[in-house]
Protein backbone atom coordinates (compact mmCIF):
# COMPACT_ATOMS: atom_id res chain seq x y z
CA UNK A 1 0.00 0.00 0.00
CA UNK A 2 1.46 3.04 -1.37
CA UNK A 3 -1.18 5.45 -0.01
CA UNK A 4 -4.02 4.67 2.42
CA UNK A 5 -6.59 7.48 3.11
CA UNK A 6 -8.81 6.85 5.64
CA UNK A 7 -11.76 8.45 7.19
CA UNK A 8 -10.56 12.11 6.27
CA UNK A 9 -12.48 15.50 6.55
CA UNK A 10 -11.00 18.90 5.99
CA UNK A 11 -12.70 21.39 7.93
CA UNK A 12 -12.48 25.29 7.41
CA UNK A 13 -13.30 28.43 9.29
CA UNK A 14 -14.53 31.27 8.22
CA UNK A 15 -16.11 34.40 10.17
CA UNK A 16 -16.65 38.44 10.22
CA UNK A 17 -12.74 38.67 11.49
CA UNK A 18 -11.88 38.85 8.02
CA UNK A 19 -12.73 42.16 8.02
CA UNK A 20 -12.08 43.48 11.72
CA UNK A 21 -8.14 44.40 12.91
CA UNK A 22 -6.48 43.00 15.24
CA UNK A 23 -7.90 44.80 18.23
CA UNK A 24 -11.42 44.77 17.18
CA UNK A 25 -10.55 40.83 16.74
CA UNK A 26 -9.37 40.53 20.42
CA UNK A 27 -12.34 42.62 21.59
CA UNK A 28 -15.11 40.71 19.94
CA UNK A 29 -13.47 37.04 21.04
CA UNK A 30 -13.45 38.21 24.56
CA UNK A 31 -16.88 39.92 24.07
CA UNK A 32 -18.17 36.49 22.71
CA UNK A 33 -19.62 38.20 19.68
CA UNK A 34 -17.33 36.84 16.95
CA UNK A 35 -19.02 35.10 14.22
CA UNK A 36 -17.32 32.28 13.47
CA UNK A 37 -18.75 29.43 10.85
CA UNK A 38 -17.56 26.01 10.04
CA UNK A 39 -18.01 24.37 6.53
CA UNK A 40 -16.32 20.94 5.41
CA UNK A 41 -14.49 21.16 2.21
CA UNK A 42 -13.41 17.52 2.26
CA UNK A 43 -16.20 15.42 3.91
CA UNK A 44 -15.14 11.65 5.22
CA UNK A 45 -13.36 10.17 2.56
CA UNK A 46 -11.48 7.17 2.22
CA UNK A 47 -9.90 5.19 -0.57
CA UNK A 48 -6.03 3.24 -1.01
CA UNK A 49 -3.61 3.30 -3.36
CA UNK A 50 -1.04 0.75 -4.76
CA UNK A 51 2.40 1.33 -6.49
CA UNK A 52 1.82 1.47 -10.52
CA UNK A 53 -1.99 2.84 -10.06
CA UNK A 54 -3.37 6.11 -11.79
CA UNK A 55 -6.14 7.71 -9.79
CA UNK A 56 -8.26 10.30 -11.30
CA UNK A 57 -10.46 12.78 -9.34
CA UNK A 58 -13.52 14.18 -11.05
CA UNK A 59 -15.85 16.86 -9.72
CA UNK A 60 -17.51 19.84 -10.21
CA UNK A 61 -16.02 23.49 -9.29
CA UNK A 62 -16.09 23.40 -5.18
CA UNK A 63 -15.95 19.43 -4.52
CA UNK A 64 -13.26 19.38 -2.54
CA UNK A 65 -10.25 18.25 -4.97
CA UNK A 66 -7.88 20.66 -4.54
CA UNK A 67 -7.99 20.38 -0.92
CA UNK A 68 -7.55 16.92 -0.72
CA UNK A 69 -4.55 17.00 -2.92
CA UNK A 70 -3.00 19.63 -0.45
CA UNK A 71 -3.52 17.32 2.42
CA UNK A 72 -1.78 14.28 0.14
CA UNK A 73 0.80 16.47 -0.85
CA UNK A 74 1.45 16.96 2.94
CA UNK A 75 0.53 20.87 2.64
CA UNK A 76 -2.44 20.13 5.29
CA UNK A 77 -3.46 18.00 7.52
CA UNK A 78 -6.73 16.89 8.01
CA UNK A 79 -9.14 17.99 10.47
CA UNK A 80 -10.19 14.09 11.23
CA UNK A 81 -9.25 10.93 9.89
CA UNK A 82 -5.59 9.52 9.04
CA UNK A 83 -3.67 9.64 5.52
CA UNK A 84 -0.71 6.95 5.30
CA UNK A 85 2.11 8.21 2.33
CA UNK A 86 4.86 5.52 1.85
CA UNK A 87 7.10 7.29 -0.67
CA UNK A 88 8.51 10.40 -1.88
CA UNK A 89 5.89 12.65 -3.15
CA UNK A 90 6.17 15.00 -6.22
CA UNK A 91 3.12 17.58 -6.10
CA UNK A 92 2.36 20.13 -8.48
CA UNK A 93 -0.42 21.94 -6.93
CA UNK A 94 -0.30 26.04 -8.03
CA UNK A 95 1.78 27.35 -10.67
CA UNK A 96 4.41 29.07 -9.01
CA UNK A 97 4.80 27.41 -6.01
CA UNK A 98 7.93 25.78 -5.06
CA UNK A 99 9.95 28.80 -7.18
CA UNK A 100 10.93 32.34 -6.54
CA UNK A 101 10.48 34.42 -9.01
CA UNK A 102 13.40 37.34 -9.03
CA UNK A 103 15.76 34.12 -9.25
CA UNK A 104 16.82 32.73 -12.30
CA UNK A 105 15.42 29.94 -14.25
CA UNK A 106 18.19 27.96 -13.52
CA UNK A 107 18.54 28.87 -9.81
CA UNK A 108 15.03 27.66 -9.38
CA UNK A 109 15.84 24.50 -10.71
CA UNK A 110 17.95 23.70 -7.89
CA UNK A 111 15.88 25.39 -5.26
CA UNK A 112 12.83 22.93 -6.56
CA UNK A 113 15.21 20.08 -6.40
CA UNK A 114 16.12 20.95 -2.83
CA UNK A 115 12.60 21.48 -1.52
CA UNK A 116 11.88 17.83 -2.90
CA UNK A 117 14.83 16.82 -0.89
CA UNK A 118 17.27 15.98 -3.91
CA UNK A 119 21.30 17.24 -3.56
CA UNK A 120 22.69 19.30 -5.52
CA UNK A 121 24.96 16.48 -6.92
CA UNK A 122 21.59 14.38 -8.12
CA UNK A 123 20.74 18.03 -10.04
CA UNK A 124 23.60 18.55 -11.25
CA UNK A 125 23.08 15.13 -13.11
CA UNK A 126 19.39 15.88 -14.08
CA UNK A 127 20.14 20.06 -14.69
CA UNK A 128 20.15 19.73 -18.72
CA UNK A 129 17.78 17.15 -19.14
CA UNK A 130 15.28 19.50 -16.95
CA UNK A 131 15.65 22.15 -19.40
CA UNK A 132 15.19 20.01 -22.83
CA UNK A 133 12.11 18.00 -21.55
CA UNK A 134 10.81 21.53 -20.44
CA UNK A 135 12.06 23.28 -23.84
CA UNK A 136 13.62 25.90 -22.13
CA UNK A 137 17.12 25.91 -22.48
CA UNK A 138 17.56 29.39 -24.17
CA UNK A 139 15.93 30.90 -21.38
CA UNK A 140 17.70 29.20 -18.38
CA UNK A 141 19.02 32.88 -17.14
CA UNK A 142 15.71 34.43 -17.62
CA UNK A 143 14.31 35.70 -14.44
CA UNK A 144 11.69 32.92 -13.18
CA UNK A 145 8.86 36.20 -13.12
CA UNK A 146 9.54 36.99 -16.67
CA UNK A 147 8.21 33.15 -17.93
CA UNK A 148 5.31 32.71 -19.13
CA UNK A 149 2.34 30.64 -17.83
CA UNK A 150 2.81 27.89 -20.08
CA UNK A 151 6.60 27.98 -19.57
CA UNK A 152 6.22 27.62 -15.59
CA UNK A 153 4.17 24.76 -15.64
CA UNK A 154 6.55 22.55 -18.52
CA UNK A 155 9.06 23.52 -15.92
CA UNK A 156 6.83 22.55 -12.61
CA UNK A 157 6.10 18.91 -14.65
CA UNK A 158 9.78 18.22 -16.16
CA UNK A 159 11.53 18.79 -12.28
CA UNK A 160 9.06 16.85 -10.68
CA UNK A 161 8.89 13.76 -13.37
CA UNK A 162 12.67 13.77 -14.20
CA UNK A 163 13.76 13.33 -10.31
CA UNK A 164 12.06 10.03 -10.28
CA UNK A 165 8.96 10.59 -7.67
CA UNK A 166 7.36 7.94 -6.08
CA UNK A 167 4.43 9.87 -5.85
CA UNK A 168 3.04 12.18 -8.32
CA UNK A 169 0.12 14.43 -7.69
CA UNK A 170 -0.65 17.09 -10.26
CA UNK A 171 -3.90 19.73 -9.89
CA UNK A 172 -5.36 20.52 -13.47
CA UNK A 173 -4.59 23.89 -12.87
CA UNK A 174 -1.33 23.24 -14.38
CA UNK A 175 -2.30 21.47 -17.24
CA UNK A 176 -1.78 24.29 -19.96
CA UNK A 177 0.56 23.99 -22.81
CA UNK A 178 0.38 23.39 -26.52
CA UNK A 179 -1.14 19.64 -27.28
CA UNK A 180 2.17 18.51 -28.36
CA UNK A 181 3.32 19.03 -24.88
CA UNK A 182 0.64 17.41 -23.46
CA UNK A 183 1.16 14.22 -25.21
CA UNK A 184 4.74 14.41 -24.38
CA UNK A 185 3.55 14.71 -20.42
CA UNK A 186 1.37 11.92 -20.92
CA UNK A 187 3.55 9.64 -22.01
CA UNK A 188 5.95 10.69 -19.46
CA UNK A 189 3.43 10.09 -16.74
CA UNK A 190 2.63 6.13 -18.05
CA UNK A 191 6.46 5.36 -17.94
CA UNK A 192 6.49 6.92 -14.29
CA UNK A 193 3.72 4.28 -13.42
CA UNK A 194 5.38 1.40 -15.38
CA UNK A 195 8.38 2.32 -12.76
CA UNK A 196 6.08 1.56 -10.21
CA UNK A 197 5.44 4.92 -8.99
CA UNK A 198 1.46 6.16 -8.17
CA UNK A 199 0.18 9.43 -10.01
CA UNK A 200 -2.86 11.70 -9.30
CA UNK A 201 -4.16 13.60 -11.18
CA UNK A 202 -7.29 16.71 -10.57
CA UNK A 203 -9.17 16.69 -14.25
CA UNK A 204 -12.38 17.57 -15.83
CA UNK A 205 -11.34 16.39 -18.83
CA UNK A 206 -13.36 12.77 -18.66
CA UNK A 207 -12.10 11.11 -21.58
CA UNK A 208 -8.60 12.09 -20.07
CA UNK A 209 -9.45 10.25 -17.06
CA UNK A 210 -10.55 7.25 -19.40
CA UNK A 211 -7.55 7.09 -21.21
CA UNK A 212 -4.97 7.40 -18.32
CA UNK A 213 -6.74 6.13 -14.89
CA UNK A 214 -7.24 2.65 -13.37
CA UNK A 215 -8.62 4.06 -10.25
CA UNK A 216 -10.99 6.77 -10.31
CA UNK A 217 -12.70 8.87 -7.32
CA UNK A 218 -15.74 11.17 -7.31
CA UNK A 219 -16.44 13.89 -4.66
CA UNK A 220 -19.08 16.72 -4.41
CA UNK A 221 -19.39 18.93 -2.12
CA UNK A 222 -16.44 17.49 -0.08
CA UNK A 223 -18.75 14.27 -0.33
CA UNK A 224 -17.20 10.85 -1.66
CA UNK A 225 -19.87 9.74 -4.01
CA UNK A 226 -17.82 7.04 -5.54
CA UNK A 227 -14.78 5.40 -6.03
CA UNK A 228 -13.77 2.44 -8.47
CA UNK A 229 -12.80 1.87 -11.88
CA UNK A 230 -13.16 4.22 -14.68
CA UNK A 231 -15.64 2.95 -16.53
CA UNK A 232 -18.18 2.53 -13.75
CA UNK A 233 -17.67 5.81 -12.26
CA UNK A 234 -17.00 8.21 -14.93
CA UNK A 235 -20.16 6.87 -16.80
CA UNK A 236 -22.44 7.53 -13.34
CA UNK A 237 -20.34 10.75 -13.75
CA UNK A 238 -21.76 11.55 -16.85
CA UNK A 239 -24.94 10.98 -16.30
CA UNK A 240 -24.75 13.46 -13.23
CA UNK A 241 -23.48 16.40 -15.55
CA UNK A 242 -26.29 15.28 -18.27
CA UNK A 243 -29.42 15.54 -15.27
CA UNK A 244 -27.89 18.60 -14.07
CA UNK A 245 -27.97 20.18 -17.84
CA UNK A 246 -31.38 19.32 -18.42
CA UNK A 247 -32.53 20.52 -15.11
CA UNK A 248 -30.88 24.10 -15.67
CA UNK A 249 -32.31 24.14 -19.22
CA UNK A 250 -35.97 23.25 -17.75
CA UNK A 251 -35.34 26.19 -14.85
Amino acid sequence: MIIKVKNVSIKYKSGNFRDIGLKEYVVRKIKGTLTMTEFLAVDNVSFSLEKGDFLGIIGTNGAGKSTLLKVLSGVMRPSSGTVVVNGKVAALLELGTGFDGDLSLKENIYLRGAILGYTREFINSKYQEILDYAELSEYKDRLFKQLSSGMRSRLAFAISCLVEPEILIIDEVLAVGDGAFRVKSEATMNEIIKKGSATILVSHSIPQVRRMCNKVLWLDKGKQIAFGDPKTVCDKYEKYLQTVANLQKRG
